[in-house]
């Protein structure tokens, strides 16, 4: 009897690296997370990281796999998610990008959370000198999870109107990354993405920068 598949995440779109693996079949194991405070220590310590929570010898029986797609740091996101894409191709199996702020969407969106019954709502995260990169999430029942991304997270210059900017119509609530709660929110798309069966290519899984790591040059 072959093991059980596991499913992978990898979060690293803040200053800590989150990688979390659970057990996917009829029985779901208790999913296993461990956070990693690299910064810019990512690019040589990413593997070790990894290994610590799921051992390179058990990499075989990964599944799928889901990753977050940033916003975030330039080189962190980028490597980040080539291993993701990596495993995926040499492994053959679905892959599912999420963005982080969707993540954080989900999470303050739940029972007792800041947005917790809104209709419509804002994330955002100010950038000194550039702007605000901000997204805008909602309820959806036809959306995996049950929250729709409805405007992916992009930048607004800072004398560009949008609804959720400060005085605007539409409540906007700080972009945070919580590492081991928004790790724990890939894990259960992935879940819901293995129960309706996606087929997840990885091909199209990129990561997403709001603005542009040549700018200015």
């Amino acid at each position: 009897m072959s093991a059980p598949s596991l499913l992978l995440a990898l979060h690293s779109s803040s200053e800590t690296l989150a990688v979390a693996v659970q057990r996917q079949g009829a029985e779901l194991s208790t999913p296993e997370v461990g956070c990693f405070p690299l910064g810019r220590r990512l690019s040589n310590e990413l593997l070790p990281c990894v290994e610590q929570v799921l051992p390179a010898e058990h990499w075989p029986r990964i599944g799928r796999i889901v990753v977050a797609t940033g916003p975030g740091g330039f080189t962190g996101t980028r490597l980040t998610i080539v291993l993701a894409r990596t495993l995926a191709q040499q492994l053959n199996v679905p892959l599912h990008g999420f963005s982080s702020f969707l993540l954080m969407a989900r999470r303050l969106a739940g029972p007792g959370q800041p947005a917790h019954g809104l209709e419509r709502f804002w994330l955002a995260q100010t950038l000194p000198r550039r702007g605000t990169v901000a997204g805008c999430y909602g309820p959806s029942s036809v959306s995996l999870g049950g929250i729709e991304e409805q405007l992916s997270p992009r930048l607004f210059r800072s004398d560009e109107a949008w609804p959720g900017m400060p005085g605007g119509p539409e409540p906007c609530l700080p972009a945070e990354v919580d590492p081991q709660a928004d790790g724990l929110q890939l894990l259960e798309l992935g879940r819901l993405a293995a129960e309706h069966q996606l087929p997840g290519p990885w091909q199209p899984v990129l990561p997403l920068y709001p603005t542009s790591p040549v700018e200015g040059l």
